[in-house]
């Protein structure tokens, strides 16, 4: 069981936004229809082998807007000591003023804290204290489950995207441009330099490709935050027909005319 090689080819559909006929979607069908499922505290390793219980929280999160900052500071104020490990360093300085969670990163952009060397929402494994009946994890994700709402409410951005990644391109056919929204798998190389560093990452895993629902099903809530219900419609169609023909021709034991994941793949070996 290992993380598969980058660069293998992928299966693509694009279809027109239903509520915008100038924007096309364009989405990965071979990740989308993957068997991929987090398995934080469950087999994750954490992206740096020395805090392997960190999952992908050791550095903070990025901030996508000030929008996103905000929805977190809201969310925050509505932990307790009892939920947060770090509740008392995230008090105001002043009377009045803001919860701690935020800082910048080396390039002045906006971020949550860490403290301890992990983001502040991250209560950490063996960790107890008097009055203290959280769990270890993100306590913004604990927040959401107490509540009956979805972490998209309380996380930030980039948190409850992962691990889809959406990205935008442009597209100039004679006179006339497209905007594209790209849909798709947010691997290791969509970090850049800094995904070279992470010592296990979990996307094209096949420790992590033991999911019951394919990507599509078990991330709607999350594609229909990133495309809208009537988009994610479409999608889902187009997924539903794939897995259907996989397992149609799985049984018939033909060869495949799609691209399957191969972690997943690998993963039921």
């Amino acid at each position: 069981m290992s993380e598969v090689k980058p660069g293998f080819a992928r299966d693509w559909i694009e279809f027109t936004d239903p509520n915008d006929e100038a924007e096309i979607f364009k989405c990965d069908l071979t990740w989308l229809t993957s068997y991929w499922s987090c398995i934080y505290g469950n087999g994750c390793k954490g992206v740096f082998a020395d805090r392997p219980n960190d999952g992908c929280c050791t550095e903070g999160a990025m901030y996508s807007d000030e929008d996103d900052e905000a929805r977190v500071l809201k969310a925050a104020a509505d932990l307790t000591p009892e939920m947060w490990q770090f509740f008392d360093e995230a008090r105001p300085k002043h009377l009045g003023g803001k919860l701690q969670i935020s800082d910048k990163d080396e390039d002045g952009e906006r971020k949550t804290r860490t403290v301890k060397d992990s983001c502040i929402f991250l209560n950490r494994k063996g960790y107890s204290a008097d009055g203290f009946t959280g769990s270890f994890g993100c306590v913004l994700h604990h927040l959401a489950q107490k509540e009956g709402r979805h972490f998209v409410d309380t996380k930030p951005d980039v948190c409850w995207q992962l691990p889809l990644r959406r990205s935008f391109e442009t597209r100039e056919v004679g006179e006339r441009e497209y905007s594209i929204t790209v849909i798709g798998e947010y691997e290791r190389l969509a970090w850049g330099d800094g995904g070279d560093d992470f010592d296990w990452y979990c996307t094209s895993n096949t420790e992590a490709h033991v999911g019951i629902e394919p990507v599509y099903i078990s991330n709607r809530t999350e594609l229909i935050a990133l495309m809208s219900q009537d988009a994610y419609d479409i999608l889902a169609r187009h997924c539903d027909g794939r897995t259907a023909a996989i397992k149609e021709l799985d049984k018939r034991k033909l060869p495949l005319f799609v691209i399957q994941h191969p972690a997943s793949l690998a993963a039921e070996r």
